[in-house]
Order: C-alpha cells, then structure tokens, then sequence
C-alpha cells in the first residue's frame, strides 16, 4: 500500500523529511477496523513528532485523523461492520493515518457524519475530541440552558479552538469569550459563535473591563501555555479552572492559581486509546454525538484547504504552515 512516512528527524524544507513508501497492507485483530483511508488531516502532534528526535529503526508513518470505509474488522469489533463509513483520531503508539490502510480500535472510532464528505469528517476527530473532553469531562460543563459563566477560550482559531467555540456556543449557556489576532481569524471565532473575541497580542484584563465582561470562572488554553499561562492565572475567577493540552508542562508558575484555589486540569485525548482506560469506548460515543450534531446542523466542519492528494509532496505543505504559525481551522488531504 501507499503510505508517508519519515526516518529520520528533518527541517520541513528538507525533501527527505517526509517520503513516499509501499509498505504491507496491516492484519485487523481483536478491536482492530482496517479501514481504506480516504481522507486525512494535520494536526501539530504530527509536526512534533517528527521533530522529536527519536530513533527509528524503520519507517515511521504519522497522521491520525482519518476519514474512510471499513474493509475487514477483528473479532472482537462490536459497533461496526464492513462497508461502514468511518471517522476517527488514532493514537501515537500504533501506525498513523497517512496510508492506504489503517488499523485503529474500534472503541474509539466513529461513524462519518453523512452530511459531511470524507475530507470534511476528517478534519474534525481528534480536535473534537479533545475539546469536548477538556469541556464536559475535566471542566464538567453542564449542557444546559440557565448554567451562566464566562469560557475564555485563549487560542481560537485553530482547530482545537475552533471546536471548543462552537460546542461551547451551542451546548451551553455560557459567554464565549475567544481570543484571535488577525482579522481574519477574529472573524472566524466570531463565525463559529465566539461572543467576544479579544486580541492575545494585548492586556485581556484591559479588554474584558473594557467589554464590562466578568473575569471567567473557566479558560482553556489551547497553545502557547508556558507564554501566556501566568497572565491567564491572574485573570481567573476566584476557585475558577484552567485547562491545559500542551505536554510542555514544565516551569509554570502556579503560584497564582494557589492562591486563588483554582484548579489546573490536562487533557490528552491519545490517554483513553493508548492506556485502554475504562472510558475508552467513551469516545466512540462522542463520535457519534458530533456526527448527529453535525447532521441536525449544530456543528459544522472546520476544514478550510484540501491540500490534495496524500503524498510526501503535499503533507510536507501541510506540516510547514502549521510550523509556520498560519492555519486557521484545519488543513485536509484527500487519496492517494
């Protein structure tokens, strides 16, 4: 089968950072969905992990999300059959997406929204899945109307922002505060259903006094934390939370959020597929939930560029805007 991979830990400009190779199509076992992969998107993991450093002894293909059709299942699969259209993120442990033919557990796959096409599924699993988990797991948000608060959500046009905006706007009743810093993609919080959208760049204790808006009770931080981490502690509500996803923990000053009595949540959406929690068939559930909320029209996709075909060419486009700090919404690839 067709396949992108790397070897060996390269700048993005380099032509050997990502290659094209052929590779065996994989065997489906216990949990296992092979699925013909039609359409997949980049994510910053995917940029990081070529980047690490690490040793590899063989090809390494990256990619998690993916969109496709079920080929062969394994014998333990319960909520799929063959033929079945498909939409998932897989876990860094396990072969990525960026192939012909992907194996991923069934417990945390989902079916395609069928009013979406495989590109535009694709660009939503895994940026969903961590902000619904950050929002109604960790934060424990209730999706229910009368439940007042202020979210700032410090990040919002990329694709974990983007999600997190538009399940907070329409599952709760809370003010949705996003911060942006071009036009751009202020317009794009705004669009997705960001009440306010404030600028990073400058004091957002000066902007939420001058939008006469409460300090918020819940801020999820969905990049650049070791920057901003500090200014968001001193800006949350007394006993407020703050969430973080970026593994780069190290050398936050929590000293504020002490004396606050906030709390500090993490979120990585790989823990349940790679640690086989006892809540991993939750996010088969939550797959299903956005595809029935995208159906009925609640959440749309936030695919904004189909870089074309899945090859070494164009995936090493992909991975060189999202280095470059440029992409709003979700970059997608689509067959081989």
């Amino acid at each position: 089968m067709k396949a992108v991979a790397f070897t060996h830990s390269r700048p993005i400009s380099a032509t050997d950072s990502l290659e094209d190779f052929d590779l065996p199509v994989p065997v489906p076992r216990h949990h296992d969905l092979l699925v013909e992969v039609k359409a997949v998107s980049v994510n910053p993991v995917d940029t990081k992990l070529r980047l690490s450093g690490e040793p590899l002894g063989e090809p390494r293909v990256l990619g998690f999300d993916a969109a496709g059709i079920v080929r062969e299942i394994g014998p333990d699969v319960q909520h799929f059959a063959v033929g079945d259209e498909v939409y998932y993120a897989g876990v860094p442990t396990r072969p990525g997406t960026n192939a012909e033919y992907h194996l991923v557990d069934d417990r945390i796959a989902g079916h395609k929204p069928k009013s979406l096409n495989f590109a535009q599924a694709a660009a939503l699993p895994l940026t969903t899945l961590t902000a619904w988990e950050m929002l109604f797991d960790r934060f424990r948000l209730p999706r229910a109307q009368g439940a007042s608060g202020t979210l700032l959500i410090a990040g919002g046009a990329g694709g974990v922002g983007s999600m997190a905006i538009q399940l907070a706007a329409q599952l709760t009743s809370f003010t949705v505060v996003a911060t942006a810093s071009r036009p751009e993609t202020t317009d794009w919080c705004r669009a997705l259903g960001a009440h306010h959208v404030l600028n990073h760049l400058h004091d957002l204790a000066t902007q939420f006094s001058q939008f006469n808006l409460n300090a918020p009770e819940h801020i999820f931080c969905v990049t650049h934390q070791r920057q901003h981490f500090k200014k968001l502690t001193e800006l949350l509500a007394p006993e407020g939370a703050i969430g973080i996803i970026e593994s780069d923990a190290t050398a936050l000053d929590i000293s504020t959020l002490l004396k606050k009595s906030g709390t500090l949540h993490t979120e990585y959406m790989f823990a349940r597929g790679i640690l086989k929690s006892p809540q991993i068939t939750a996010q088969h559930r939550t797959l299903e939930a956005i595809a029935h909320l995208v159906d009925n029209g609640t959440l749309k996709t936030t695919m904004t560029e189909n870089y074309g075909t899945i090859n070494a060419a164009n995936l090493r486009r992909a991975h060189g805007a999202i280095e470059a700090g440029s992409v709003r919404g979700k970059i997608v690839l689509e067959g081989f």
